[in-house]
């Protein structure tokens, strides 16, 4: 079945879509129309258009993030068996971050493959994270969970990310929001919401940080600087994920 399968690849034509697709993943796709638009952006789709074909990857895009989030969310809360819900969500974040995506997507070779118009790839608009996460959207309908889970793991945490290392390195979400802020031209506030004593007789923080006045998110820390963190990290989830409450705030896009 498996050499049938080979032979019929053979003299498919598209070939070498097929051989460059298993390089990446390490096995030969099912259905390779939904790599190919996950590979599609819709700068592209516009362009082509006219031949009736309004496919980009923006939907697998919306899929594989979640995908991608709760599998990398299963690796770390068993690699890290003792830690508390707060390290474990920064240092998912740390590997889902639009930075990591990009530079993951360009070591696996998937930057190459994305169809987009040339004037779009060249700015900085994540295109190369996005399709990643599209990409991951494909293999989850196309193979399913446990593949794509072993995808992630062997293809992406074991051979580029060094999740013990990523874990111990600080993020500074605050000055993460206010680069964001100072490039938007809004103002940025955080007011303390209250403070108190727990029952293990640890000080509470809880801060809102406010966006040109509209709350953005609210932090809880055992010092006013750590419940100014989470609350920017808040925010900075908020305005990735609702794109009505980011235009509310800033009219340009991010």
């Amino acid at each position: 079945m498996i050499l049938l399968k080979l032979i019929r690849l053979l003299f498919s034509p598209k070939k070498k879509a097929y051989f460059a697709l298993k390089k990446i993943l390490g096995f030969f796709p099912n259905n390779i129309s939904l790599y190919e638009e996950a590979l599609l952006h819709k700068s592209s789709a516009r362009e082509i258009a006219v031949k009736g074909n309004y496919k980009n990857n923006e939907r697998l895009e919306f899929l594989g993030d979640a995908v991608f989030n709760a599998i990398i969310s299963d690796i770390v809360y068993k690699k890290f068996k003792n830690r508390n819900e707060g390290f474990l969500t920064n240092t998912r974040s740390k590997i889902v971050k639009r930075e990591t995506m990009d530079k993951i997507s360009c070591e696996l070779g998937l930057n190459k493959l994305v169809i987009s118009s040339l004037r779009v790839f060249t700015q900085k608009n994540h295109i190369s994270g996005n399709a990643l996460e599209a990409f991951v959207g494909a293999i989850y309908l196309d193979r399913g969970y446990r593949k794509t889970y072993r995808f992630i793991k062997k293809k992406i945490i074991q051979k580029f990310i060094n999740i013990d290392a990523l874990a111990r390195k600080e993020v500074n979400f605050k000055s993460k929001l206010l680069e964001w802020s100072q490039k938007q031209r809004i103002t940025m506030e955080f007011h303390l919401l209250e403070n108190f004593i727990d029952k293990e007789h640890n000080p509470v923080f809880r801060s809102q940080v406010f966006l040109n006045g509209i709350s953005a998110g609210i932090g809880t820390g055992h010092s006013k600087k750590e419940s100014h963190q989470h609350a920017a990290q808040m925010a900075l989830k908020k305005i990735k994920e609702d794109r009505d409450f980011a235009q509310t705030i800033a009219p340009f896009p991010i």
